[in-house]
């Protein structure tokens, strides 16, 4: 597991490193074109079980912290969907990577 550290503002969001390592394109993606939007997840039931989204800006650092060494292989439509989401009015929501195209490598915690 890794972690999104948001800005100065002692904010981390857990994630999969696979998981993060397909934000991390998107919302780098997004960024290089100054492109801000909101990113919605839902949270783990060890936090409370709701919702959580934070403003994604060029003006905000982000650091991607990863667990492990290894870089997952890409699935290019789950960047696609994520990319389309993030494009939208509601901003990129986190949705798991779609059936049968995960990383045979990743390991479940």
């Amino acid at each position: 597991m890794g972690k999104i550290l948001y800005g100065d503002s002692g904010v981390e969001i857990v994630f999969d490193d696979r998981d993060m390592a397909h934000l991390q394109l998107v919302i780098g993606a997004k960024l290089r074109r100054r492109e801000s939007f909101f990113f919605s997840w839902k949270d783990d039931p060890s936090v409370g079980d709701g919702r959580s989204s934070i403003w994604i800006d060029a003006a905000i650092p982000l650091y991607f912290k990863y667990f492990g060494s290894k870089q997952p292989t890409i699935n290019r439509e789950w960047l696609e969907l994520l990319t389309l989401s993030a494009n939208s009015a509601q901003g990129m929501q986190f949705m798991d990577e779609p059936h049968g195209n995960s990383d045979p490598n990743k390991q479940k915690s």
